[in-house]
């Protein structure tokens, strides 16, 4: 194995976690949100906004294809990127699944208090946030869990004692050597 995956849903610090992740492997980073709006020089509310969300799924499959082969790095995946089972099954193949999750509650909140959900993340569903939430993590839920070779509850945890938790992991999977 040569990457880690880190899934979950929106704001349980998948972006946070894969930097430090990255920095203490010294592996790349990859954040594939990130990526989708540098492919389109869009952000993702103005993609779904514009072309709808069949465009950024399209878009998003294609930065999990690229992602496939790549050695080295570790991918914070977008919260619906688990949807794309096939590529995800292909990443899972050569990957540690680490799974970040949090109650709907500590979501909705750590939501709230973001700008970047305001300005740059569309909705998902029509219902207000709190019905979106529980809704989407209904479905998504199962899909996490089925892949997930490690899950976290981010709740009580600092991004370095959730660090700490994945480095542990791989050292027992024999993934890694001496941390940097």
């Amino acid at each position: 194995m040569d990457k880690v995956l880190l899934i979950g849903f929106r704001a349980v610090g998948k972006t946070t976690v894969g930097k430090l992740l990255s920095r203490a492997l010294n592996w790349d980073f990859i954040d594939t949100d990130q990526e989708v709006q540098s492919l389109s020089g869009k952000t993702i509310k103005e993609i779904v906004e514009t072309e709808g969300w069949e465009t950024f799924r399209s878009i998003e499959k294609e930065v999990l294809v690229r992602l496939v082969d790549r050695k080295e790095i570790v991918i914070a995946l977008g919260g619906g990127g688990i949807l794309h089972q096939q590529e995800i099954k292909a990443l899972k193949s050569k990957a540690l699944v680490v799974w970040l999750k949090a109650s709907p509650e500590t979501i909705i909140e750590r939501m709230l208090k973001d700008e970047k959900t305001l300005k740059e993340r569309p909705k998902l569903t029509s219902e207000d946030l709190t019905s979106e939430v529980l809704q989407v993590l209904k479905s998504r839920e199962p899909l996490y869990r089925e892949v997930a070779d490690l899950s976290i509850d981010t709740e009580q945890k600092s991004p370095k004692e959730i660090l700490d938790l994945i480095l542990k992991q791989l050292k027992n999977q024999n993934m890694v050597g001496e941390i940097i």
